[in-house]
């Protein structure tokens, strides 16, 4: 353990929502919900008015409406939330350069790889300016924790949400950790809660009464030997940079460990359709496919299957990485589901593998096609001819419902149009600020 407090770690606030909020000014202080919008959709993650009424990350979207039928409902614009990750991550960088990731709004920093001498004062200097710098190039708070060990950095971030900043001195992690439940250590997922419950241990303080090898015989060697280590405040894991790897992924760190298999299906394939629509932006495709996955613990594993060929297919992503989401022992809770495809190659070079020409049957003359139909998302980014931008309120029954407002306006007017109104189109999630007055 350091003798300073150099590890720090930064989580965004509602991070999906508050982006949201940002953007919709009219959703400003109002419950926002961001996630599946479908009957069997999911919530990713909800503003911090719509969890006083009981919504919670990983909870089916059905049950959200009842709590909160008020509530804002929006698809996500992982475009829009790509682009603040960005910002974040390369201030981050600039601290040092050890950054570990742990998803798009949360990271650990090693500030110790920069120079020598991280007191609290300095450490709490860095830390504010450092959320000063994220509030002003995206707009959004973050919440910062600092101590000795990834695992203190990362409770001390939680403690003041939002918009927290908070120092642990070495030397007090136990006066910490032990009056908290033992569900704060990241390494104790629901099912071993209850098995540590039927023990008698209620509280990190109790874990810590009880023998090693005891948590050995209950939990098993290496989760047995890891939670004694936790609970006397120890964890020598050092902030791994991830290396940047040729593939197009999504993955998504819970607020609570999720063990439901049909929560955990329904994130799947909808990763599975943000991969895929990804990938044809691109113009890419993949041969192989992979399930990440971090359990209750903190450990992460992969399952990966190769294709014959290259495909950007959602349905075929879908497909495989449920298979492989099967593979894996999910009892104990996953804090973190990703699906990715590698192996890319372009569309030309898929061309390669096609049929000859001159060798493949012709094809029947395809019948005339209905013209397709325009869907539209709540949450989406539009553009109107007349009226400029703004977001899809709603849509049905022909219609679609927009609100004419950005980032940059106060709360805009609401409009309704048919669905496939010519002068309505998608537009890009991150607009340009408006040049100042007088400028061109």
């Amino acid at each position: 353990m350091r003798a300073e407090p150099s590890v720090l770690h930064l989580d965004l606030d509602a991070f999906f929502a508050a982006v949201e909020q940002r953007d919709k000014p009219s959703l400003r202080g109002k419950p926002v919900v961001v996630g599946g919008i479908g009957p069997r959709g999911v919530v990713a993650t909800c503003s911090y008015e719509a969890r006083a009424f009981g919504i919670g990350s990983a909870m089916p979207s059905a049950q959200a409406r009842a709590l909160c039928p008020n509530a804002a409902f929006l698809g996500g614009r992982f475009d829009a939330y790509r682009a603040v990750s960005e910002i974040v991550m390369g201030l981050l960088r600039e601290l040092s350069p050890a950054i570990e990731p742990l998803s798009l709004d949360e990271a650990f920093a090693d500030l110790a790889l920069t120079d020598s001498g991280w007191p609290s004062d300095r450490v709490r200097e860095v830390a504010a300016k450092l959320k000063a710098d994220v509030h002003a190039g995206t707009g959004l708070t973050a919440s910062v924790g600092a101590g000795s060990t990834k695992l203190i950095a990362k409770i001390a971030s939680d403690l003041q949400k939002p918009d927290g900043l908070v120092i642990i001195e070495p030397g007090t992690e136990l006066a910490l950790l032990h009056p908290m439940p033992v569900t704060k250590l990241w390494s104790v997922g629901p099912a071993t809660a209850e098995r540590l419950r039927r023990t008698g241990v209620h509280t990190v303080a109790d874990l810590a009464a009880v023998d090693e090898a005891e948590l050995v015989g209950l939990l098993g060697q290496s989760h047995g030997r890891l939670l004694a280590r936790l609970s006397h405040g120890e964890d020598d894991r050092p902030v791994s940079p991830n290396r940047e790897s040729k593939s197009v992924s999504v993955e998504d760190t819970f607020e609570r460990d999720v063990v439901e298999r049909a929560v955990l299906t329904d994130i799947c394939d909808r990763m599975s359709t943000t991969v895929s629509k990804r990938l044809r932006a691109a113009s890419l495709s993949g041969r192989t496919i992979t399930v990440k996955i971090r359990r209750h613990d903190f450990q992460s594993h992969t399952r990966s299957s190769t294709l014959p060929g290259p495909t950007d297919d959602a349905r075929t992503i879908s497909t495989t990485a449920r298979r492989l989401l099967g593979e894996i022992d999910t009892t104990d809770g996953i804090r973190l589901l990703g699906v990715g495809v590698s192996g890319l190659v372009d569309w030309a070079q898929e061309d390669l593998f096609a049929e000859d020409p001159d060798e493949a049957e012709p094809e029947p003359e395809p019948e005339p096609a209905e013209p397709a139909v325009r869907r539209w998302f709540p949450g989406q980014d539009v553009h109107h001819a007349e009226h400029g931008d703004g977001w899809v309120q709603g849509s049905g029954v022909g219609r679609v419902t927009v609100r004419f407002e950005t980032r940059y306006t106060p709360p805009g007017r609401i409009r309704t149009f048919a669905i496939d109104d010519p002068d309505l189109a998608e537009r890009p999630a991150v607009l340009p600020p408006p040049a100042p007055e007088g400028a061109g």
